[in-house]
């Protein structure tokens, strides 16, 4: 009877300590409960190829020539270098080349690719003459707009003393017009006084006899 008991005591026992004590894997210094504290995954980076090596159907490698100036967004810009000097040139020319000027010489190239399938006789140079005659024609619409200005200045200067001399002109004609009269000579109501052959003797008579 005794043992039964002492049995009993020791299971009720043993139940209220498991569930005092939660199980390892509810604890929070666990690594599966944290997920937090792990690195987050980067996403995959998928790589294409650029515009050349796609029209060409040749593997992209990492350091192409032609991927930093033909991307995979502008594949006309290739296609177009490409039917004038050929792929094997381009990448002949830009070896050559020092990297600071590489996107200069792409972008002449396909300038004079664009230039010569339009006109396929002259190129860029019937672009370059086209440019020189409009360049020429504008250098003497200056020209002459410059001589119109000059003409309208000598008419304007002209005008001027012009306008400046008959001002003075009427500036003088005002100033003898406020001038005093000149005084007039005594008028003689008979001007038979000098006439008169009497008074004219008296006047003139000899002082001795």
């Amino acid at each position: 009877m005794e043992y039964s008991e002492n049995t009993a005591m020791a299971t009720a026992t043993a139940a209220a300590m498991s569930v005092a004590s939660p199980p390892s894997s509810l604890s929070p210094t666990s690594s599966d409960s944290s997920p937090s504290n792990s690195p987050p995954s980067s996403p995959p980076v998928i790589v294409s190829p650029c515009a050349a090596c796609k029209i060409l159907r040749r593997r992209c490698v990492e350091k192409c020539v032609l991927a930093p100036y033909f991307p995979p967004t502008e594949p006309l810009k290739f296609t177009i270098a490409h039917r004038v000097f050929g792929a094997s040139n381009i990448i002949k020319l830009l070896q050559d080349l020092p990297e600071d000027q590489r996107a200069d010489a792409v972008n002449s190239m396909v300038y004079e690719a664009n230039a010569r399938l339009r006109d396929p006789v002259y190129g860029c140079a019937g672009a370059i003459c086209q440019l020189q005659k409009q360049i020429s024609e504008l250098q003497a619409e200056l020209a002459k707009a410059q001589a119109e200005i000059m003409n309208m200045k000598c008419q304007n200067s002209n005008l001027f003393e012009i306008i400046c001399k008959q001002m003075g002109t009427v500036q003088h004609d005002q100033e003898e017009n406020l001038l005093p009269p000149p005084p007039s000579m005594p008028c003689y109501e008979n001007p038979s006084f000098f006439f008169d052959e009497s008074v004219v003797g008296v006047a003139w008579e000899p002082l001795w006899t």
